[in-house]
């Protein structure tokens, strides 16, 4: 096992934030920008719909956490 057995969630988010989820999507979208670019320049026609798809889900994470919007209920 990963974790010891009986260990409270708080100690397992002890080091996560929010900021580092912000600066994760934040890098995502570069790397979806730089890999949509190698996809059109090589014609790797997979990459695109991909990176485009990266990119927007990216947004997405960034957004509803920056602004604390809770779609799903929890």
């Amino acid at each position: 096992m990963k974790y010891p057995e009986g260990m409270p969630s708080e100690q397992l988010s002890k080091y996560a934030s929010d900021d580092m989820l912000i600066f994760t999507s934040f890098i995502a979208i570069f790397v979806g920008i730089a890999l949509l670019t190698m996809g059109i320049k090589g014609k790797q026609w997979w990459m695109i719909p991909w990176s485009i798809g990266l990119m927007i889900l990216s947004v997405f994470m960034g957004v509803t956490i920056y602004f604390e919007i809770d779609y799903l209920g929890y």
